[in-house]
């Protein structure tokens, strides 16, 4: 983020606190229901930002319809609608919608920042995170999920003689982008469906760091890149290998975009939160590490993908880059390992979070 951009944040901020402690609030109610995930949070990395955010999609206590939190180092949370509300504040867009939020920009980020401001200082509403269940952070997006494949050079050579496919045999000097379709969004602590209807399953895990962008952009500089980025989030881009690879002709879309294959969360960390050199890319399978790797491994880092995705294609606020995955894959072991259900699958993005996801057989 450039300095302009950054102080226009941090005013636009001290402007919406100050009207926030000048407001009236009521009290604040705690009610604890539904089937609560927020159990599973063991841990909550600290912010590296002073103005950073830890958001994510949740249904609060009796609520029945998501709604956006914050949550805090201390491991609690507060709906971002109700503290409105109790504020008496009006939102610039609906705070039951993180794309919503995201859209509505600089603005819409101050406002937020001022809530969490306020929720510290008085802390009315707060309720624990063991009392909410937590959703994707975007739990429909609009469009597909941007993938990077080989991003990490000792993955591009595990999967040399393991891979059906032969089109590459040496890495590419440009990112390989895939999709995933939208309805492999799932929840950071919910199952992963296993069909065994559908013939012989390779199911495999592939922790990757999960880039939200916050602004439209077509042609975006490589310089300018980091200023179109929301945050980061915990992803696994959760592969059928026997699909990718054998059928389909050996493209991967399919094989990548079964229902539920695509978990993420459990928040969005905003940018200025988060220290990319620090970050490791880190997947275990029932508490046996499988994966791990440094941001600093990545062969393209976040700049140069944003800016080659965005060449001639514009990029919209809300849509999720997966920048690839590191060695350490199942398919590509010796001998080959597959999860199966009741295992469980945990990513984790340093500095950002951990997710949680059992395989689960379907009937």
């Amino acid at each position: 983020m450039d300095n302009n951009r950054r102080n226009l944040l941090k005013a636009s901020a001290s402007s919406a606190l100050g009207t926030l402690l000048l407001s009236t609030h009521g009290n604040a109610s705690a009610q604890s229901g539904g089937d609560p995930s927020g159990s599973q949070i063991k841990s909550i990395p600290p912010l590296a930002g002073k103005l950073g955010l830890r958001l994510a999609t949740c249904i609060v206590g009796a609520n029945v319809t998501p709604t956006v939190v914050i949550v805090f180092d201390d491991g609690t949370l507060v709906d971002l609608a109700g503290a409105a509300a109790r504020y008496q504040l009006s939102l610039g867009f609906d705070p039951h919608s993180m794309l919503e939020l995201i859209k509505s920009g600089d603005a819409g980020h101050a406002q937020v920042q001022a809530v969490a401001e306020r929720a510290r200082h008085d802390k009315a509403g707060l309720l624990p995170v063991a009392t909410a269940r937590f959703l994707a952070p975007i739990p429909r997006p609009d469009r597909n999920i941007y993938c990077v494949g080989w991003n990490y050079l000792d993955h591009f050579e595990e999967g040399k003689k393991a891979r059906q496919d032969k089109v590459a045999d040496k890495y590419p000097d440009h990112p390989v982008f895939f999709t995933k379709g939208t309805h492999t969004m799932n929840g950071p602590f919910d199952p992963i469906p296993f069909d065994p209807t559908n013939g012989p399953l390779m199911k495999d895990w592939e922790a990757e760091l999960a880039v939200v962008i916050g602004r439209r952009g077509r042609n975006i500089a490589e310089a300018d890149a980091m200023d179109y980025v929301f945050g980061y989030s915990a992803f696994n881009d959760t592969t059928e290998r026997e699909i990718q690879q054998k059928r389909h002709g050996g493209q991967w879309f399919k094989g990548k975009s079964l229902d539920g294959h695509g978990p993420m969360g459990p928040w969005i960390v905003s940018a200025g939160a988060v220290v990319l050199d620090d970050v490791r890319v880190i997947c275990r399978l029932n508490g046996v590490e499988k994966q791990n790797a440094s941001y600093q491994q990545m062969y393209f880092k976040v700049p140069r993908i944003i800016a080659e995705l965005s060449r001639d294609m514009t990029l919209e606020p809300g849509d999720i880059i997966a920048t690839g995955t590191p060695s350490g894959v199942g398919f590509a072991r010796k001998p080959q390992e597959f999860m199966k259900p009741g295992d469980v699958m945990e990513t984790e993005i340093t500095g950002v979070g951990l997710i949680r996801n059992t395989i689960r057989q379907e009937s």
